[in-house]
């Protein structure tokens, strides 16, 4: 076996343009295929990750593609942020549909009209915070596949305290676009895989 024939986490980070952990949770939910070495090094074939960055490309919306963009609400009241959501987002050239609002009970509204695949939620917001949405989501049953991340400087201890449920993903502020991006590509990916 030459060693060109396989990347460390490392390589494949840097040829997928994601972050270490992001690899390390793609090889998790079997994204990318990886084996151990002695060591307890994980070696990703070059085939792997070129069939993600190929299946990524087949998902580049144009005029003829049928595929349905990935539909991402995002809840969050500060401007600014919505802003630079929005920009880095569309940057990634990714087939993502772009809901925001500015709380919580705009997001419930939102979902109610047409369910998200990924919700991303700021706690601190006026009206109805992220808390109290995200327990009416959670409520609901048909609403379970629905993936929800959290985005908020509220530290995590103060989050557990407050009884967020735990299938919920916390990350802190600022907003951590890296891991965002290899959550969304994970998504995107699994839809590809055969049934």
């Amino acid at each position: 076996m030459a060693d060109t024939e396989y990347l460390s986490t490392r390589q494949a980070a840097l040829r997928l343009g994601v972050s270490l952990g992001t690899v390390q949770n793609m090889v998790e939910s079997g994204a990318l295929e990886a084996w151990k070495t002695a060591g307890g090094h994980r070696r990703i074939p070059v085939s792997s990750v070129d069939a993600l960055l190929a299946r990524r490309r087949a998902m580049m919306p144009s005029t003829q593609d049928g595929n349905v963009p990935l539909d991402i609400l995002i809840a969050e009241d500060d401007p600014t942020l919505q802003t630079l959501y929005r920009m880095t987002m569309e940057s990634w050239q990714l087939p993502l549909k772009l809901r925001i609002v500015g709380n919580g009970f705009d997001g419930l509204l939102q979902v109610g009209q047409r369910v998200p695949n990924i919700m991303i939620a700021d706690l601190m917001m006026p009206g109805m915070d992220g808390f109290e949405m995200i327990r009416q989501l959670r409520q609901n049953p048909d609403l379970a596949r629905m993936d929800i991340i959290v985005v908020s400087a509220i530290d995590r201890q103060e989050i557990a305290e407050r009884g967020l449920p735990s299938d919920i993903t916390v990350f802190g502020k600022p907003i951590p676009f890296h891991e965002l991006k290899g959550f969304i590509l994970g998504r995107l990916s699994a839809r590809q895989r055969p049934v």
